[in-house]
């Protein structure tokens, strides 16, 4: 086992509080903060520790983790009155696992670096439940190798595939080309499972050929109950999918590659949040399917 970190973790929502969890297994002194009290009460009874601020999370932390929903999130936790800058000291490592733009990865890491803090961007791909059993994938912008040797253990702790993929910002950039590419994989297997329905075949007996076939696919494998089930509870919400998908259009124009199919996909993930299914699992895009095939959607 890895030494033991002092860790601050800010974010304990749907990904952050299994992740939390997972550092106290490995270990770890981990101490949460949460605008949920439910949320922080549950780390404790994990056998980590509660903050009642972030500055208070932080004060002592030898790194501090970040997961939270969006950029504006990210800047008022970190760059914030009573944030993270504000209130840690410096040598510490900030990790940010939010996914977010890599232009605001990039504004951290300069704020950061007045204050005599590192910062590294660390999102994650996975789900809920890559969270819970540990095996995310976790894409790494860090301008040093040093900052990444030195929390490579602790994403050892919450995942199976860790890569360096380049300085501030790479690891966000990789990041919306993994949502671009989940997005369009669950787009194009509700419309495979709206078809085989419409014709009558055994959708779990299909699902399963197509699993161990070229179609066969992770998002196959972690969605096909959902579909199956009609069952939608979060594992990722649509919301985020809508502000992913609004990341790597911007992304995409500011380098000048064309998405074209990505494009009428972020206007599906968009059409489904209009129709009230932003808080719902990304797999419920088989709902906007439905609904442009004429069925009624409950």
């Amino acid at each position: 086992m890895s030494a033991s970190r002092k860790i601050a973790f800010i974010g304990l929502g749907i990904m952050g509080s299994p992740m939390a969890a997972n550092l106290v297994k490995a270990g770890h002194h981990v101490t949460g903060y949460n605008l949920e009290q439910s949320a922080i009460d549950a780390l404790v009874a994990a056998g980590g520790h509660g903050a009642a601020s972030i500055a208070d999370a932080v004060k002592d932390a030898e790194v501090v983790i970040t997961m939270v929903p969006a950029d504006p999130h990210v800047l008022q936790v970190i760059l914030g009155e009573g944030g993270v800058l504000e209130n840690a000291q410096p040598g510490t490592l900030v990790i940010d696992m939010s996914s977010i733009t890599p232009q605001t990865s990039i504004k951290v890491a300069a704020a950061a670096k007045e204050k005599g803090v590192r910062t590294i961007d660390a999102p994650v791909s996975g789900g809920e439940a890559g969270a819970v059993e540990a095996v995310l994938s976790i894409m790494v912008g860090a301008d040093s190798a040093d900052d990444f040797a030195e929390a490579k253990p602790l994403f050892d702790a919450l995942g199976t595939t860790v890569v360096h993929v380049g300085p501030a910002g790479a690891g966000q950039t990789v990041k919306a080309a993994n949502q671009l590419i989940v997005a369009v994989n669950i787009q194009v297997l509700a419309e495979a499972v709206v078809f085989l329905e419409n014709a009558g075949v055994d959708l779990t007996a299909a699902l399963d050929v197509l699993g161990g076939g070229l179609a066969g696919s992770t998002v196959l494998n972690r969605k096909k109950a959902n579909m199956l089930n009609r069952e939608f509870a979060p594992g990722f919400r649509i919301d985020l999918h809508h502000k992913d998908m609004g990341i790597v259009t911007d992304a995409a124009r500011a380098v000048g590659a064309a998405l074209p199919v990505g494009a009428v996909v972020a206007q599906l993930v968009a059409s489904a949040r209009a129709n009230g299914d932003g808080s719902l699992d990304h797999s419920a895009l088989l709902r906007g399917v439905e609904r442009l095939s004429g069925r009624p959607v409950a």
